[in-house]
């Protein structure tokens, strides 16, 4: 094996009789470089944003989340909510009602999302820190207030820290009335959250109080909110929440509660990766075309080595061993590529995003699987295109057979 792979270093890096095979096979190698930094800062920039968004996430949905199973809402009293603060990995656990509402602003009227949250729910989550306008206020005395998103204070126009102009709030009764089949409650805009477009342009936060009276004064919550301790291990403090629980609840962490979302992204990426893929089969083509006049050029060396008793299969590996060379070659310079940009971009963000957006330039986010697969696919291209030479090389005589 030793002998084949050292003839074959030298035929890569020793100067050629003709330099059009030094160029030839010098674009070769820099196409592999290209296509490898290429594939390595497009899975990045994609690790990149899906860790944003998932922060950005982070600021409205809890590190775990209890719902039931069956129906919307239960009773708190229906769990042993004591037994849950006493575990070890639980910080905070706060209590949540969502439900769907119409709500009217001077003679404007949307449906939105109305969630109910109790007093330590920016304690489990970070969403005060994502107020725009205003201040993150729930009720004060006897009033209710409300925290909207920005997309849907703008649809409804409303005015933070308008005093005198409530947004009206409409809940149908269960039972029907032809003289209120509304329940009506009046919400007091504090303030604007902004973070992401979906629950921006859906969502108003208020206490949790204010939601239960406007579904009927039931005391009942749609899910519990909890916040572990920063070296708990989610794993096993799900464990621990389904033997209290039972099987009537579902417990999902922050992964899981976006599921759809990380599917969504994992699909955009791969597909990307499929598509450059698809590109290096290009380069490909530059590889057969210098290995082969590769071997034309050593077809004297190769009639020889045969001469002297090298075996066919011995000499198809040497331009096996080529081809694996010249990917190696392009995946080392292409990675050192790809972090030399990763590092710019990082720490100087050489490539900015347009303003209005939560960061200034494109995220960026390097993980060793994504080294491991670009190399599966560029070692395995690189090899299919060396085939062809190797096996050309194969059907060359023996210099003796020739005379």
């Amino acid at each position: 094996m030793q002998l084949p792979f050292k003839i074959a270093r030298r035929y890569l890096f020793a100067r050629k009789s003709t330099n059009a095979i030094n160029i030839i096979t010098g674009i070769s190698v820099f196409g592999l470089t290209i296509g490898t930094a290429a594939l390595i800062l497009v899975l990045s920039v994609f690790n990149g944003f899906q860790e944003l968004l998932l922060s950005l996430f982070s600021n409205f949905n809890p590190p775990i989340k209890v719902t039931p199973v069956q129906g919307k809402t239960f009773s708190p009293d229906s769990i042993a909510l004591d037994d849950i603060l006493q575990l070890e990995a639980i910080q905070y656990v706060s209590q949540s009602l969502e439900e769907v509402t119409l709500f009217e602003f001077d003679d404007t009227q949307q449906f939105g999302t109305i969630k109910g949250v109790d007093s330590i729910f920016h304690k489990v989550t970070a969403i005060d820190s994502t107020i725009r306008e205003g201040n993150y206020l729930l009720e004060r005395d006897v009033l209710s207030f409300g925290v909207f998103g920005t997309g849907m204070a703008n649809k409804l126009g409303v005015e933070v820290g308008d005093a005198f102009n409530a947004v009206n709030v409409y809940m149908p009764k269960k039972k029907k009335s032809m003289l209120q089949p509304f329940r009506k409650q009046f919400l007091h805009p504090s303030g604007t959250f902004f973070f992401q477009r979906e629950y921006d342009s859906e969502y108003v936060i208020t206490n949790l109080a204010f939601v239960q009276r406007l579904i009927g004064g039931e005391k009942k919550i749609s899910a519990l909110e909890i916040k572990l301790h920063p070296n708990a291990d989610i794993a096993e403090a799900k464990q621990q929440l389904a033997a209290i629980l039972g099987d009537g609840f579902r417990i999902k962490d922050r992964y899981e509660q976006d599921a759809a979302f990380l599917k969504i992204m994992n699909m955009e990426k791969w597909i990307s990766f499929a598509i450059l893929s698809l590109a290096l089969l290009l380069v490909a083509f530059n590889m057969i075309g210098a290995l082969w006049m590769i071997v034309l050029e050593k077809r004297r060396d190769i009639s020889i080595l045969k001469s002297m008793g090298m075996q066919d299969i011995t000499v198809r590996n040497i331009f096996l061993y080529e081809g694996g060379l010249m990917c190696l070659l392009g995946l080392g310079v292409g990675f050192i590529f790809s972090l030399i940009f990763y590092a710019a971009q990082k720490y100087l963000g050489v490539i900015p995003i347009p303003e209005g957006f939560v960061v200034d330039a494109y995220p960026i986010s390097i993980k060793f699987s994504d080294f491991v697969a670009v190399s599966v696919a560029v070692l395995v291209i690189g090899m299919l295109a060396s085939i062809p030479a190797a096996l050309r090389a194969q059907r060359i005589q023996a210099l003796i057979r020739e005379e």
